[in-house]
């Protein structure tokens, strides 16, 4: 009688590991879902609040009171590729009511060897605040780009850190490119919504009194400088590549992507393009972006002459760039630059 009891419990917990074992990997699209409806569906906030409590409360439904559980299996299958179906028809767009730091896209023509470039951001600020809006026409001489630098800035933790590329001319001229989402009126940044179609993918050109000052001066970040080891050539190709892409959103726009599109993983898909024969691995620090500078030094694309510690200690920048005078501030922050 004991073993008839034992072995009805052992099927017991047999045939419930059994249905968790199903269930249990329909909990992460059901979470993905909820918020891809909660932020993404048409419809006021209210709307988009019902719709995403319905979707919810389906999934433990079903499985509460429902009696059939391959019935159950089913009407959730079906529901999940509905709302796939329906986030295929999300359409990224240029028509909306920008902010007014990613208002224009920046794009170019390259002939020959010269480069103009239209839309490049050179605004001025007073703290947080736009004190001049200008976007400007810019012209560059590729003969005279000697050097691509990389910088890293971090507004929060030391896990993350936003990166951005600038080419460095023998002209004096620099040309700074920041991959960022592209907010309309009223959105501020949410890394959960970078997840979720909820911004378009910008390349913002700028200078760098602009998009590096803003950073080290106003909003106070820590902000690392490294010149890369490539060559004038490969520097050159990365720029191509990037114009490519920046004239590309001029005639069809992109969804920012948190994963796979953003400031760091797009400069790897840039690097891997020019470079199809020796692509970059994938690697942990492409997506904690606070430590890609350690990744490119074991990769040797950073200088190594000295111990990454020390040289990332030189490398900063903010702290200094505070309490220097003048104008010249692309030249200021390359002071002591280890090429």
């Amino acid at each position: 009688m004991t073993d008839l009891s034992s072995l009805k419990k052992n099927k017991r917990y047999i045939f419930w590991a059994g249905r968790a074992a199903i269930i249990l990997p329909l909990l992460l699209p059901w979470a993905w879902g909820v918020l891809a409806l909660f932020f993404a569906f048409p419809g006021p906030g209210w709307v988009r609040g019902v719709v995403a409590c319905l979707f919810a409360a389906f999934l433990p439904a079903a499985f509460v009171r429902g009696r059939s559980f391959s019935r159950n299996m089913l009407f959730c299958i079906l529901l999940f590729m509905a709302l796939l179906i329906w986030w295929q028809t999300l359409r990224p767009t240029n028509n909306k009511e920008w902010a007014q730091d990613v208002a224009e896209i920046s794009h170019g023509t390259l002939t020959g060897n010269r480069l103009r470039m239209y839309n490049v951001r050179n605004f001025e600020y007073n703290g947080a605040n736009v004190v001049k809006n200008r976007w400007e026409t810019r012209d560059y001489d590729l003969d005279t780009l000697q050097g691509l630098d990389l910088f890293l800035s971090y507004w929060a933790s030391d896990t993350i850190a936003h990166t951005i590329l600038s080419w460095d001319f023998a002209d004096g001229n620099h040309l700074a490119v920041s991959i960022e989402t592209r907010k309309d009126v009223g959105q501020d940044y949410s890394a959960v919504k970078g997840f979720l179609k909820q911004y378009e993918l910008a390349y913002v050109a700028a200078d760098e009194n602009d998009i590096i000052k803003l950073r080290t001066n106003y909003r106070k970040e820590r902000v690392f400088v490294y010149r890369l080891q490539v060559s004038k050539e490969q520097a050159r190709l990365l720029l191509e590549s990037y114009l490519r892409e920046m004239n590309g959103l001029l005639e069809q726009p992109e969804f920012y992507d948190a994963l796979m599109k953003n400031c760091t993983t797009s400069i790897l898909l840039h690097r891997n393009a020019i470079a199809p024969d020796d692509p970059f691995p994938l690697d942990w620090r492409l997506f904690l972006t606070g430590h890609v500078d350690e990744l490119l030094y074991e990769r040797g694309r950073l200088n190594v002459t000295l111990p990454f510690s020390e040289l990332r200690e030189k490398s900063r920048i903010d702290l200094r760039m505070q309490s220097c005078q003048g104008e010249d501030y692309a030249k200021q922050l390359r002071r002591n630059l280890l090429q």
